[in-house]
């Protein structure tokens, strides 16, 4: 199986069509996404269209969630409050239901998504240490979980040879001799790790591999939706940072 796994994409819509014109040309079998769908961006009612389209399977992120009213708005920062109630009007019923059926941690036959953590999938924790990793490393049904959540993409895994918990920013990592991994790929509609480019990845379970990938789009068109949504400016102009 050849999977397609999507990051935060936060209701960039300019971003996740570039993605999905790149997954195109390279035959995958199904689209993944780790959450946070919306939240941020311009079009939520067209990303989470998109997806229900192309029946991606999908979890549920703390963007998400506080759409729907699941999570208190006052533990985001003001940008992301912002955003969030913004995004609860402009959403549909039928999309707010679908956003509220999402689980938050979905089991599928080669891997596992969650949002934060895999081990405690509920409270949104972030990934940036190994020592972070680990609960969600010796707890998951998989060899293999994809996350998001900190729009940085890396790779962090147990060998078969040790217990020893070690990480790679690699583009390309070969998963044949990972025990388990857990694998942030990064974002679809905001990146941060200084690359303004969406992210996206090809998990082949064949090939045992993992490959993340960075789609140019337009940045300038997205930029300006959000300002004519009059989401605060400062979400469009960090797209084109990527921070």
């Amino acid at each position: 199986m050849r999977y397609a796994v999507l990051g935060d994409i936060h209701a960039n819509l300019t971003a996740l069509e570039a993605v999905l014109e790149a997954i195109d040309r390279v035959d995958v079998d199904a689209v993944l996404s780790v959450g946070d769908v919306v939240g941020y961006g311009a079009k939520p009612k067209e990303v989470v269209g998109l997806l229900r389209e192309i029946g991606a399977e999908v979890v549920k992120g703390n963007h998400d969630a506080a759409v729907v009213g699941e999570l208190d708005t006052r533990l985001f920062n003001p940008l992301a409050k912002d955003a969030a109630e913004w995004t609860r009007k402009s959403l549909g019923r039928d999309d707010r239901s679908w956003l509220r059926k999402l689980p938050l941690v979905k089991e599928l036959e080669h891997c596992s998504l969650a949002h934060g953590t895999f081990a405690h999938p509920e409270r949104f924790a972030y990934v940036q240490t190994t020592e972070d990793a680990d609960p969600s490393l010796d707890s998951m049904g998989s060899s293999v979980c994809f996350v998001g959540h900190t729009h940085v993409p890396v790779a962090i895994m147990r060998l078969k040879d040790t217990p020893r918990t070690g990480y790679t920013v690699a583009q390309q990592v070969d998963l044949s001799e990972a025990d388990r991994a857990l694998i942030n790929v990064g974002s679809v509609g905001q990146p941060r790790d200084e690359d303004h480019r969406a992210a996206w990845a090809l998990f082949d379970t064949e090939a045992e591999t993992y490959e993340l990938f960075r789609v140019d789009y337009d940045v300038d068109r997205e930029a300006a939706l959000i300002r004519e949504a009059g989401l605060p400016s400062m979400l469009a102009d960090r797209l084109f940072l990527g921070v």
